[in-house]
Order: C-alpha cells, then structure tokens, then sequence
C-alpha cells in the first residue's frame, strides 16, 4: 500500500468532488450550529459514539445468550440501554452495507453491490451523509478504523464530513501490527489491532471532550486475520492476545448443527473458538470507552451505538462466512452465497442515559438504512430535503412511543460471479430469488423454522404456494420502485 497524504480541501476542490448541489447542502450546514432542537430532545446535543465492528453475528455476545461468548462490557451496554433484536444490513458484505449506513440507500442506487476489490472504486461523495450534516452542525467529527468505501483521495473520508480519519481506507488487515493511515501518512503500527484503535478513540475524546462530538469508531475484529487464508482450511482469527484467547484455546465449543451430513466438525470448531476470542478482543476495549465516559464525565450526555457491518456464520446452515460464505464440508469448500438471518441480523445495542429507559428491547425490523434519519434525530436535526433518504427515524421507538411500523425488509446481493441475489422477508416469511440461477430460490417459514433450514419453495401445499406468489410480488414492486437492475425485463 502506497503512502500518500491527506488532501488540504479548499471549497473549490469540495465542489469539484462532490458536486455543487451537495456542497451546498454540507457548506451551509455550517451556519446551523444554533438550529433549536426538537422539545422533545435535550436542549444540550449529545456526544455520539458509533462503534461498529466488523462481521460480528447477532449470536455472537453473551447476553444474546450465548453462554461460550465472553462480553461482559457488552453485556453492561445492554443493561444499561436498549437492545434491537431484528436489526438488518441490507446487503451482508462490508462495503455495500457501510455505504448504505452512512447514506441510507440501497446498495445498486449507490453501485456498489460488493465488497470494493478495486483501488480505483469507491463510494461518490455527491451522496448525502449523516457525518457531514453533523459537522455542517457544529459538531466534531472523527473516523478511527475502516473505510473500505475508497482508498483514491477522491473517496475521502473527510469528503463524507469526517473532520479527522486514524485507520485504513482499504479492506483487508491484520488482527496484529496493522498497516494504518495516520495524519494522512500510512505506517506500520505495533501491536493488535483493536488495542491501537482504541487507543486513537481515546485520544479522540479526550481532546473533544468539551463536545459535542461524533466519533465512528470502525473495529477489524471479529473481522477473520489476512496474515493467513488457506481456503481449504477456512479462516484463521489468530493471533489473538494472550487475554483474549485464553479463554477459547482449549474450549470444547457448541457449534450449531454438528451433525449436518459431512459437516467438518475438528474445522467449525477451531473456527469457533478463534472467532469468539476475537469477539472477546472487542469486549475488552469497549470497557476502555465505557470506562473513560465516566471518568471525563460524559456519559450522562453520550450516545453509544453498537453494532456490526454484516452478520456471520460459523457452521450455521453449513457454512462460514457472511453472504459470500462458503461451505464446510470434508468434500465441500465451494462458495455459498447467501441470504441467511445469521448473515443479516446483527447486535444492535444504544445507550442514551435519561432518554431510552435501560433494559428496553425494540423487537421491530429496523434496517440500516434507518440509522441516518435516527442518527440525525438524536442531534434534533432534520434530513435534507433535497436527497433521497430511504430509512426511516425510528427514535420514537427508542424513547417509548407507540408508532406504526411496517417490519417487512428488502435486501439486495450481487455476489462477483456467483449469483444475483434479492430477498424479500417478513415477520413470517422469507423468499430468496437470484436472478441468474446460480442457487435454487428458497422460502422459509421463520416462525416454525428460524434457522432457515427447509426451504419450502417447491412446497405443493396450495396455501405455501400463495405465499410465494404474494412475496413474490411485493418483491418485484420493491425492485421497480428503485430501478433495480436485477429486475428481469420480462418482470417488468
């Protein structure tokens, strides 16, 4: 990776880059740092405190439960706040869902469909971002850790409202001694990977603490380790601290179907215990946030949001991974995209003292794309009205209030040469279609069969059959209503 700086951006060049229409919309943000907040919002805007981690299963915490998993901090953060147990990505790989995050669109409207290989790609700034209305608002803004939406300047984090950036704009790193971009400059750190950052986050609040701030703080981790990759032998997590993977080294682990035909049981196992130590390694620095709120005194007036880019499979269904998942099978190690619950369910986790009653769970389908107005809510600010936003502000949810809410749930996958793939789910139902036939479409009854294990599709039952045809229209109607372009012409 070659070391390059930070561009100084001058107006001009902020306009050249993402266009005249949204530069105004960001520049003129700035003379909204005495915007009255909403009556029902504290009249002091909270800090805010993103932490989104890498690949990490909504099994994957103790209180999820998960008795194997060690995440007493974790769990601390869910006591003291609200946990959404049906919190979706809408598209289960890192660079397509982190776009959606921060623009709260769809992964075709933003072309990016999966994740970025390409150094010359990336995600266009002339897109709407929450960051850059929370800087245009007075706020302090920083991204510590991964982008992986660009590494060209052109891609900037800084051009998405982040007024400082400690990470690494590529994809792929190392659980130990990272290469990372810092003051515009790549060098080689020392150490693992989640103690440096966390060690920047720190520095970040203790010199913001004055507020109000934002921090995104991007973790690798559970995120598997490039130092090795032996595709025959699945992922590796390691190398692991010493008081992460003590605990998981010599662990006899509960894996989720050990007797699926053929199931490489000696590899889900190994795989399980790296991949919990790496859960750990998160656990153990959040506690260094969590700590350093209340020793600055901020955690009254603190926002912290935790949860992760993608589900994760360890076994579940056969298979490791997230949607570009493979099988794990003695005679089988070919890819498996797919659309399972366990790739795009993740933890979700918010603690906002004074505002969200403790110990509260929010059982409604919330996607990604709802972090934006939410985000943005919580800041009594308003989404612009000249871009298009598709999520929806779920704060009232967060604060008690009884709202009507629509739980179905569109997701999106084109995995490079192995499928397109859309899914359309509801309390009840999932259907998953690919639109080049690579995987049979599949149908699942979530009710009877969460661990999506028999697909119905076929189902001669007359009532089944209904609900294909029904899930399958609603589906349709979604991919028109945003110019899919998996949308078959013949559908349309």
């Amino acid at each position: 990776m070659a070391e390059t700086n930070v561009p100084m951006w001058t107006r001009r060049d902020f306009l050249k880059a993402v266009g005249a229409g949204a530069a105004a919309t960001a520049l003129a943000g700035c003379a909204a740092t005495g915007r009255r907040p909403t009556p029902d919002v504290p009249r002091r805007r909270p800090n805010i405190i993103f932490i989104l981690t890498d690949d990490q299963a909504p099994w994957a915490f103790g209180a999820a439960p998960n008795p194997d998993a060690y995440t007493p901090n974790m769990n601390k953060l869910r006591s003291e706040g609200v946990r959404l147990t049906n919190c979706f990505v809408t598209t289960p790989v890192c660079s397509p869902s982190r776009a959606s995050l921060l623009t709260s669109r769809y992964s075709t409207e933003l072309g990016i469909t999966d994740f970025i290989k390409s150094k010359k790609a990336g995600l266009e700034p002339s897109f709407a971002a929450w960051p850059r209305m929370l800087a245009g608002a007075g706020y302090t803004t920083g991204l510590i850790g991964k982008w992986h939406l660009g590494e060209k300047d052109e891609y900037h984090p800084r051009l998405f409202g982040y007024n400082e950036f400690t990470g690494f704009r590529w994809g792929g790193e190392t659980s130990k001694n990272p290469k990372i971009e810092v003051n515009g400059e790549v060098q080689q750190a020392q150490g693992y990977t989640p103690d440096i950052l966390t060690d920047y986050a720190v520095d970040f609040i203790r010199r913001k603490k004055g507020g109000p701030f934002m921090l995104s703080l991007h973790y690798w981790a559970p995120h598997a380790s490039t130092i090795s990759r032996a595709s025959d032998r699945g992922h590796t997590w390691l190398p692991l601290s010493e008081a992460d993977f003590s605990r998981f080294e010599n662990m006899d682990p509960e894996i989720p179907d050990p007797d699926f035909p053929k199931l490489d049981v000696p590899l889900v196992e190994r795989m399980m215990r790296e991949y919990l130590g790496s859960v750990a390694s998160v656990d153990r620095n959040l506690a260094r946030i969590l700590e350093l709120l209340d020793d600055l005194k901020l955690t009254d007036n603190t926002v912290v949001i935790f949860t992760s880019d993608n589900g994760y499979n360890v076994g579940h269904n056969a298979v490791e991974g997230k949607g570009n998942a493979s099988w794990t099978l003695t005679d089988n190690r070919q890819e498996r995209p797919n659309l399972y619950d366990n790739s795009l369910r993740v933890p979700a986790l918010i603690r906002w003292p004074g505002v969200i009653t403790p110990g509260k769970t929010i059982e409604q389908t919330i996607s990604f794309l709802d972090w934006f107005p939410t985000v943005l809510a919580m800041a009594a600010l308003s989404v612009p009205k000249d871009q298009t936003i598709r999520g929806r502000d779920f704060l009232p949810l967060l604060k008690g209030s009884v709202v009507e809410w629509d739980n179905d749930l569109f997701v999106q996958y084109t995995m490079r040469g192995a499928g397109v793939m859309r899914a359309y789910r509801t309390r009840r139902w999932k259907l998953v279609r690919d639109f080049d036939h690579f995987i049979k479409d599949e149908l699942y009854d979530l009710a009877n069969d969460p661990a999506e294990t028999a697909n119905l599709i076929d189902s001669p039952e007359p009532r089944i059959q209904n609900v294909r045809r029904s899930l399958n229209a609603k589906l349709l109607d979604k991919m028109r209503s945003i110019n899919d372009p998996a949308l078959p012409a013949t559908e349309l």
